[in-house]
């Protein structure tokens, strides 16, 4: 076995530990997704989605791309581990992935 020091990075998970904790943050792959989906320069909003929304399978809008909508479906999802504020939001858009609308894909963008 060979000590290789304090762990820096683990599956896109950036770990930082000091005298008070350990810190884990994905800052990095966060990034490396909105800049996947050309969204680097997209405005934050503060809530990922829209309280009370009512969206279905079937709502008549267009159908969009099914493999980058499952991509985006799956990023999110690995940036549930350390954003678990994300995770009903994530959870919800990931219902819609046999069949994704234009409405969907705009969710998924808002996340």
């Amino acid at each position: 076995m060979t000590d290789l020091g304090l762990l820096h990075f683990f599956l896109g998970i950036e770990v930082k530990q000091n005298e008070n904790g350990i810190y884990i943050s994905q800052k990095k792959y966060a990034k490396e997704l909105l800049k996947r989906f050309r969204l680097e320069n997209a405005k934050s909003i503060a809530t990922p989605m829209e309280v009370g929304v009512k969206i279905g399978k079937n709502d008549g809008s267009t159908m969009v791309n099914q493999t980058l909508f499952r991509s985006l479906v799956g990023g999110l999802l690995y940036l549930t581990t350390t954003r678990p504020d994300l995770t009903y939001a994530v959870s919800f858009l990931s219902r819609f992935m046999e069949s994704p609308k234009d409405v969907h894909w705009e969710l998924g963008k808002r996340i």
